[in-house]
């Protein structure tokens, strides 16, 4: 059982994030089960259907004819809302459910904002998390704007399965050239058009050339590019797709690496066709002979949720209190968690099996109660899973005749040596098992088995605290839940008290939630005192108290006021361990809740390689920014790690103010699995709803010239704020899963971790000085401080990119690090570069931790010595140069850093060079 217990350790690929893992697997070039949810806020409208059939079947072949005929669209899973009118051609599902979604529809991040846009959290070439189109986008009412449904499709799917970025950048639309130009950012710059700014007005529009800013020295604010519309260009999908002879991915032979574009940025300036090139999908499939089949298409409808929980009541289960947890987090399963309208049913098992609860559906709170009285009460016996599992199956179909899509939620905490025996007819059934490990005895097949059947599997240590198992019950929310129908925590604590001591604590109601409201408190020893006051200052009542599961629980009726609510509870026993959690369902199901998901980057992972801490807040499909949002990390034996989780843009942090909070986790203190809590906390005022753009949306085309004028224009709706302020606070406590962690070494262990790499190098000019400023690295990527930091500056930025030890040094002898997260500044005067001819200077940083450690070298900032065009004609396009007007134009390459030089410096280059004609 030994190799058995590492192969399951190796299997925990659906430990609990898992279940939000997209299915899609590539085989014979076609990429199988795409899943395409329909959101439950979308009207109903089978046209949307038809239209998801026809983008996937167009895209399939312009994927195709991009990849150079290696990928193609084999197998499609739509899935249709619940509250959808039933029809002959839908199926129930198996294993498809929303947080498996690859791509989704649903309403508009904000109204009028139909841009198409993919998740991405990660680095460059790494998987992203899902694709957002709304109604109308699919429904072919964007074309104009975004191009082609089908086209678009493969540009998001680039991101989705490769990791590549956009070949533009809205906040930096512009750049200098080499050739001394204000060039679009695009790629490839063979994309010919025109820049002008277009505006309309009371049915009035007016076209005019664009003015140079006199603080930028590029292009004013409201310029646009306007491609033409017929061009002879191939590339690049990245940019835009619209384009009718757009069919190509860029790669090194056109790519522009001039340009500020986010694929620049991300990708350390490599194209995207070298980025897909290195992925795992192109490595394993070659050139196709023949053209590919048709996608194949299932329309699935999500229906009632089927659930029948398989409890362990063998004699294993008395030792750590296991059943009295057990019990405890099933109870909180069956009276908050469990979705109104599914149906429920009870299996306990030692050698033998009781029936103890056919299924049930739960329409009101008579049933949940109802189900508690069949839990197990006594332990005994000896254990036998598969006739549990087996007797479980049976119940399932004696209600619905069949197994597939059914869901089995097995715990057990002793070993069974006949347990892989039923493996097989498990799978074959089409039941999903959700398995909970109590201990370390705990059959070590359970992983095994709900890795293949698409569910989650979970290990609750007895050294780590209770709440953990509950956790673990919490996780099995159904994936095709609303968000109206779901649970949503608002508190989980903890903690370990002497004889009459307290446990206090309050916690927020805010007005999205309040419906279902549910305080849960348990104990190991003796019953505790407890009282919860309402905001009013009233005292609660209508307590249960169920001593023999050692649990309370408050159920606060109709929906509970808003506002903040008080608890005392106080133990009556020495080395009490008291826990309280308070759930909450959406107050109107027209309002979306503010929701928080959490996740680590990894399931499974060694030592010395990092992991990530995720966590986004929202509500709806609106990031909420300025929350204060903390990681608890916690191992199998009870060590626990406390982050601060942040959304600068920095370390960890892809995007600044996404509502997507990370941060590096390298405190690795032993091997095993870790479990992840996040809690986050919103102040009145503070948090705020993003009313930007989702990062990095599909390229919104306003127009194309036809014969030197502009059609097809359709204005993007400006928005007038960039956020808007919460005006009550809130929290929530959800769980992140688990991951495993392997290689440890024993401790201490040498410094590993380089300072991370810093990407938001910013600049600006005070008189002759040039004032830097960056977000500080640590010494183990974002925890600590660096040593030092090393500047060079160079007049190729393909040097400093790839000989950055050879450029020339920038003296930092007075520049003092900060601690981690912090702003820092520098201010230098720059001296003379050796490259004489050179029009452009650009630079980089690097820092050095205290074990001389590097970093990866920082965003290249990019300074343009040029004599600038004038302003173009209206319908100049780039290829016809203008005017000149002497000028120093700053530009940004690598993010957003715009590095400023002495005048006199520029002055003195432009000497040279006139000498040296």
């Amino acid at each position: 059982m030994t190799l058995l217990r590492a192969l399951a350790s190796l299997l925990v690929l659906h430990l609990l994030q898992g279940s939000s893992a997209s299915l899609v697997q590539l085989k014979d070039n076609g990429y199988e089960d795409v899943i395409v949810a329909i959101d439950p806020g979308v009207p109903e409208d089978g046209e949307i259907i038809e239209q998801i059939k026809d983008m996937v079947t167009t895209a399939s072949t312009y994927l195709f004819e991009a990849t150079e005929k290696r990928f193609f669209f084999k197998t499609v899973s739509i899935l249709i809302p619940k509250n959808w009118k039933e029809n002959s051609q839908y199926r129930r599902p198996k294993h498809e459910s929303y947080k498996q979604a690859d791509v989704i529809v649903a309403p508009p991040t904000l109204p009028g904002q139909d841009e198409p846009y993919t998740k991405q959290l990660t680095e460059c070439g790494a998987k992203a998390e899902y694709i957002h189109f709304t109604p109308d986008f699919v429904l072919g009412k964007k074309q104009n704007e975004y191009g082609p449904s089908g086209r678009v499709f493969v540009h998001e799917w680039a991101h989705l399965r490769w990791g590549v970025f956009d070949e533009y950048n809205n906040d930096q639309p512009y750049y200098m050239s080499r050739l001394k130009k204000i060039e679009a950012t695009r790629c490839s710059i063979g994309m010919f058009g025109t820049n002008s700014v277009y505006k309309c007005q009371d049915g009035s529009c007016i076209t005019r050339r664009c003015r140079i800013d006199s603080t930028t020295k590029l292009y004013e604010k409201d310029c646009q590019f306007f491609p033409d519309k017929v061009q002879t260009e191939k590339a690049s999908i990245m940019f835009t797709p619209k384009i009718d002879s757009v069919v190509e991915f860029c790669n090194e032979k056109n790519h522009n690496q001039e340009a500020p574009t986010l694929q620049n940025l991300k990708c350390n300036f490599r194209s995207t066709w070298e980025v897909i090139r290195e992925s795992e999908d192109f490595k394993s499939v070659t050139p196709m002979v023949t053209p590919p089949p048709l996608p194949a298409f299932s329309l699935l409808k999500i229906s009632e949720r089927t659930v029948c929980l398989v409890l362990d009541k063998s004699e294993n289960m008395k030792d750590f209190n296991r059943l009295y947890r057990m019990n405890q987090a099933a109870k909180t399963f069956l009276l908050q968690t469990i979705e109104n309208g599914s149906w429920v049913g009870i299996v306990e098992y030692d050698s033998t099996t009781h029936i103890k609860s056919k299924l049930v559906q739960i329409t009101s709170y008579s049933e949940r109660r109802k189900l508690l009285e069949c839990l197990p009460t006594e332990a005994s016996g000896g254990i036998s899973i598969c006739s549990g599992i087996e007797s479980a199956l049976q119940v399932i179909r004696e209600k619905h005749h069949q197994t597939e899509g059914s869901e089995i939620i097995l715990v057990t905490a002793g070993e069974n040596k006949s347990a892989s025996s039923c493996v097989d007819r498990v799978i074959q059934s089409g039941a999903i098992v959700h398995s909970v490990a109590l201990g370390p005895s705990a059959d070590v097949i359970l992983s095994v088995m709900s890795s293949a059947t698409g569910g989650n599997h979970y290990y609750a240590s007895d050294q780590a605290y209770r709440s953990s198992f509950t956790d673990a019950f919490r996780t099995f929310e159904s994936g095709n839940a609303g968000p109206s129908q779901m649970s949503f925590q608002l508190e989980s604590k903890r903690l370990t008290l002497n004889n009459e001591a307290w446990m206090n604590g309050t916690v927020i109601v805010d007005s999205t939630l309040g419906k279902d409201t549910f305080f849960s408190i348990t104990w190991d020893k003796q019953t505790p005192s407890i009282s919860v006051w309402a905001p009013s200052g009233k005292l609660v009542g209508g307590l249960t108290e169920d001593t023999a599961s050692r649990m309370a629980y408050l159920s606060i009726s109709g929906t509970a006021p808003v506002g903040t609510w008080t608890y005392n509870l106080q133990a009556k026993a020495n080395s009490e361990t008291l826990t309280i959690a308070v759930t909450s369902r959406a107050a109107d199901s027209a309002v979306p809740p503010i929701t928080v998901s959490a996740k680590m980057n990894k399931d499974t992972n060694s030592f010395p390689s990092p992991m990530v801490v995720y966590a986004e807040v929202r509500q709806g499909y609106v990031p909420i920014l300025g929350v204060n949002v903390t990681a608890v990390i916690e191992s199998s034996s009870g060590n626990t790690e406390v982050l601060e989780l942040l959304d600068n843009g920095a370390g960890a942090d892809f995007y600044k103010n996404d509502g997507i909070y990370s941060r590096y986790f390298t405190s690795y203190k032993e091997n095993g699995i870790y479990s992840l809590k996040v809690q986050a906390c919103g102040g009145r005022n503070t948090a705020m709803r993003s009313l930007r753009r989702p990062m990095s949306p599909a390229k919104h085309i306003s127009g194309c010239i036809v014969d030197g004028k502009i059609e097809e224009n359709v204005l993007n709706p400006k928005i007038d704020e960039d956020t808007q302020p919460i005006l009550e606070s809130f929290s929530r406590t959800v769980s992140g899963g688990v991951f495993v962690i392997s290689q440890v070494p024993p401790l201490p262990v040498t410094d590993l971790y380089p300072p991370n790499q810093i990407r938001d190098l910013d600049a600006t000019l005070h008189g002759d000085e040039v004032c830097l400023t960056w977000t500080a690295p640590g010494d183990d990527f974002d925890v600590g401080k660096v040593q030092q930091y090393t500047i060079r500056i160079s007049g190729s930025v393909l040097d400093l990119r790839d000989h950055f030890e050879d450029a020339l040094q920038v003296n930092t002898t007075d520049l003092l690090p900060n601690e981690a997260n912090s702003k820092q500044t520098f201010t230098f005067k720059p001296g003379k570069i050796s490259e004489e001819n050179s029009t452009h200077l650009f630079i980089a940083i690097q820092s050095v931790d205290k074990s001389n450690l590097t970093s990866k070298v920082s965003n290249i900032a990019q300074v343009a010595l040029f004599i600038p065009l004038g302003e173009p004609s209206p319908h100049e396009g780039h290829r016809h140069p203008g005017a000149n007007t002497p000028t120093l134009v700053l530009v940004v390459v690598g993010s957003v850093a715009i590095i400023c030089l002495l005048l006199s410096a520029t002055i003195y280059i432009l000497k040279k060079k006139k000498k040296s004609k």
